[in-house]
């Protein structure tokens, strides 16, 4: 693994899937969350290039997120990087809740065949703010011609799996929806099911390795 001021890698193992992942963080924390590198380690471990960053307000140590054209900036910046680092042509984009909802964004922009985005992994997509059903965060979905894996909690207050479908089934791009049993919007179990939560993790980490292996190919 190596590290910048705002960017982390994590290289593929052997052996490699021959594609790079950049993975966005959340609203509430940054790349050296247990999350965020829990899931860079174990994509890598299964064959992927990684790479993780910061989005400003997160390295300035500000609560409040950045507004929406910085954040687009920030992992534009972080797609050029990942280009820069690992000089592989196929790349994919997504993140954890706010991160993934960002990299959507940059997928249905005008030039996203410009960046040259393969596909976009999103875990815990929020859809709407809790208890705000009507608030819907899809508009611009449908824009998006590369493939998306939605990764959804079954029990997520921003969008359940339930939720998702009527908006996925609008969407002409090649969509996967993987619901996680009894998740959170974290994809983390209850502690009553007595599942323990790295084991859902690493399935989560499978299924995204061998997702972006078959779009790849």
């Amino acid at each position: 693994m190596g590290s910048g001021d705002t960017l982390l890698t994590y290289p593929a193992r052997q052996p490699a899937i021959a594609a790079t992942f950049v993975l966005a963080h959340g609203a509430g924390a940054p790349q050296q969350s247990a999350f965020m590198v829990g899931f860079a380690r174990g994509l890598a471990e299964r064959g992927l290039d990684v790479l993780t960053f910061n989005f400003p307000y997160m390295q300035q140590r500000r609560r409040v997120p950045d507004k929406t054209a910085i954040l687009d900036a920030s992992y534009r910046d972080a797609v050029v990087a990942a280009r820069d680092r690992f000089r592989r042509d196929t790349l994919f984009i997504g993140g954890k809740s706010m991160g993934g909802r960002i990299a959507t964004y940059l997928a249905a922009a005008e030039d996203a065949m410009t960046l040259g985005i393969g596909g976009v992994v999103l875990l815990g997509y929020p859809l709407h703010p809790p208890g705000k059903p009507a608030q819907l965060r899809s508009a611009h979905l449908p824009h998006i011609r590369v493939p998306m894996l939605f990764v959804q909690g079954e029990r997520d207050p921003f969008g359940t799996p339930d939720e998702l479908r009527p908006i996925l089934d609008t969407i002409p791009a090649d969509v996967t929806l993987h619901a996680v049993i009894d998740a959170d919007h974290s994809l983390t179990p209850p502690k009553c099911s007595g599942t323990d939560p790295a084991t859902v993790y690493a399935d989560v980490q499978g299924v995204i390795a061998s997702w972006i292996a078959a779009k790849s190919s």
